[in-house]
């Protein structure tokens, strides 16, 4: 069973920064490195979107919205993918929640097997 434990989220002003972190804990390291990985955030009263996700080869994918401002990455010796997030705007305010899957097109199409638990990343104006 894999855990993710996701930090990093908090109160920001406008134009601030955060970077978030997901550690997929209990996981070896051969099963991490053939995650594919994403990031995804829900607003109050909206649904659930796909940020960012990285593929276990390295490739990457970003909303519009998120494109030139967010960046995910990958650690494969600490088990970890973050996301850094620059530029943040109030319409960034969400719960943001890290997931996985092996089968990369279910992390695009939003149906990754495993979630962790989300982190409130609130944005000030």
């Amino acid at each position: 069973q894999v855990q993710l434990l996701e930090s990093g989220g908090g109160l920001v002003q406008a134009g601030g920064s955060l970077r978030l972190s997901c550690v997929a804990s209990r996981a070896i390291l051969s099963t991490f490195i053939s995650y594919n990985w994403g990031w995804f955030r829900q607003a109050p009263g909206k649904e659930r979107e796909l940020v960012a996700a990285i593929s276990r080869a390295g490739r990457t994918n970003y909303t519009d919205s998120a494109k030139g401002r967010f960046a995910i990455s990958r650690d494969n010796s600490k088990k970890t993918v973050y996301l850094h997030m620059n530029s943040l705007n109030p319409e960034d305010t969400a719960v943001y929640y890290c997931a996985v899957d092996p089968d990369s097109s279910a992390v695009l199409l939003g149906r990754p097997r495993y979630w962790g638990q989300g982190t409130q990343v609130t944005v000030s104006s």
